[in-house]
């Protein structure tokens, strides 16, 4: 009989450690996925964080490169990783949905003068870029619409060449293309910001998705992770 149960432990032994391995490829591959959104995130899509004021955008990305670098390189404390990466992944989650509530309003405040302010600015490079590419990609021009160029420093200036809006207005470039603001010419009416906030929501519904369903799948990882602790941990005599 005795030899029996001890068999019978064996057995239920040797599958919980091949559950536990199966769980880790799993779990591994859900660590790559999320490396993968976050480092997605600062590779094609962080043109547009210079024309941000706060760094929420870039840290919920970041957050989720580490904990993906994590998952994929653990090696000890299984448990105790598990846990640390399940926070940083929450944090991320939580991070992503709060900024989504909040980015409308910060956009509203801020694009226009960063737009007009900035643009073709000394040391500002990365804002004139990302506006370049922001009006050309949308099909847009300035935050609200063509007229917002009056208010720019860089328009104002004599470096502009008579130009009324960037040439990255225009439907066609050309040098000095925005010195006419046509609708034949330029995106007149159509500005910036709403289709810039839809870009970045959408962005953030997925890092939201990704961050906290990838924790809610380790949760169940840490409770079979003690099962399985207890399960091989050997009886007291």
């Amino acid at each position: 009989m005795r030899e029996y149960t001890e068999k019978k432990e064996t057995c239920g032994t040797i599958c919980l450690k091949y559950l536990l391995f199966i769980f880790n490829f799993f779990f591994w591959l859900a660590g790559g996925a999320v490396m993968a959104v976050g480092t997605w995130t600062l590779a094609e899509k962080s043109d547009y964080i210079s024309l941000l004021s706060s760094s929420t955008y870039s840290a919920t990305a970041y957050i989720l490169v580490v904990a993906g670098v994590v998952v994929m390189g653990k090696f000890c404390l299984y448990f105790i990783l598990l846990l640390c990466i399940f926070l940083l992944e929450i944090i991320a989650g939580i991070l992503a949905y709060i900024y989504y509530q909040q980015l409308s309003m910060e956009l509203k405040q801020n694009l226009k003068n960063t737009m007009t302010q900035k643009y073709q600015k000394e040391g500002e490079e990365s804002v004139t870029s990302a506006v370049d590419k922001l009006q050309q990609e949308f099909k847009c021009c300035g935050s609200n619409n063509h007229t917002d160029w009056a208010d720019s420093l860089w328009i104002k200036s004599p470096e502009a060449n008579g130009r009324k809006v960037p040439d990255s207005c225009c439907k066609t470039i050309t040098d000095l293309c925005g010195r006419r603001d046509h609708p034949s010419n330029i995106y007149k009416e159509s500005g910036c910001i709403t289709k810039l906030e839809n870009f970045i929501q959408e962005h953030l519904k997925i890092i939201g998705a990704v961050g906290i369903s990838i924790a809610c799948v380790q949760i169940f990882g840490m409770i079979f992770t003690c099962c399985l602790y207890k399960s091989l941990k050997p009886e007291p005599y």
